[in-house]
């Protein structure tokens, strides 16, 4: 079927491998497993259906679910760190001091690390794991649909000579702070059930609605829409520009950047 969109979405089967691979070098590990993980459930679903928006959902949710298992312990250790302070216990860990005084023994990470596998063994690393799936897995799989949407909407309402690079790198924010409102609530339950040592999800909830009401589902929610921003526009703009790179030279002239 022939792809009736404004900004033509380059599919897996149009990029140079070679190209890909060689360009994406340069970029973590981890970004190239979720970014591979996503191309190949996207060419994988295209057998079944032509729609976009499902082939992004589909693969979005595949792609977080593999970041996310990379991603949790060293989640686990940096949200111990973020909410260390000094003389106050904010989480499970403290030691006294010679002087009397509670001290967090989360000074360093290696600290953190060890205190964690003290506590909980290897499985410490993932406590939370499943909340962490249950927040970023529909946060990523309504991402794609909404940056493509977006993007296509931003071109609909632009002159055609105007650079699809920047109009895709306005939809990522965009994209991001729609994902963020609808995932907010969980994230809030995650990071509670990571820091604070708890096991269940669903009494977590209900002590967060008893504890703080409606709104407390909200926190942090302009915090995470702000520090989303930069960070998707990078990617955005990396991303988009190595599967350019990498197209088939017969397909380069399609493509405007």
């Amino acid at each position: 079927m022939e792809d009736k969109r404004n900004i033509p979405i380059i599919e897996w089967e149009h990029l140079d491998k070679r190209k890909f691979y060689v360009f994406g070098i340069c970029m973590t590990m981890m970004i190239r497993c979720y970014v591979t993980t996503y191309e190949l459930t996207r060419k994988y679903v295209s057998h079944y259906t032509n729609n976009n928006a499902l082939k992004s959902l589909v693969a979005g949710g595949s792609a977080s679910l593999v970041a996310q298992s990379i991603t949790v312990p060293i989640d686990v250790v940096s949200q111990h760190l973020m909410m260390q302070r000094k003389g106050e216990s904010m989480g499970r860990f403290t030691v006294r001091h010679q002087d009397g005084k509670g001290l967090l023994v989360f000074g360093q990470t290696k600290d953190i690390i060890v205190q964690i596998f003290k506590a909980d063994g290897f499985r410490g690393f993932y406590r939370g794991y499943v909340a962490s799936l249950l927040t970023y897995i529909p946060n990523s799989a309504v991402w794609w649909p909404f940056y493509h949407f977006y993007a296509e909407q931003l071109s609909s309402l632009t002159p055609k000579d105007c650079p699809h690079l920047l109009l895709q790198a306005i939809s990522g924010p965009l994209a991001a702070a729609t994902a963020s409102t609808l995932t907010n609530p969980m994230d809030v339950i995650r990071a509670r059930v990571q820091v604070e040592g708890k096991s269940s999800i669903v009494l977590t909830f209900r002590q967060l609605l008893a504890e703080e009401g409606p709104w407390g589902l909200t926190k942090g929610l302009s915090a995470r829409i702000i520090s989303a921003t930069p960070s998707t526009i990078v990617i955005v703009v990396g991303y988009e520009t190595l599967k350019k790179l990498s197209l088939r030279p017969e397909l380069v002239d399609s493509r405007h950047w």
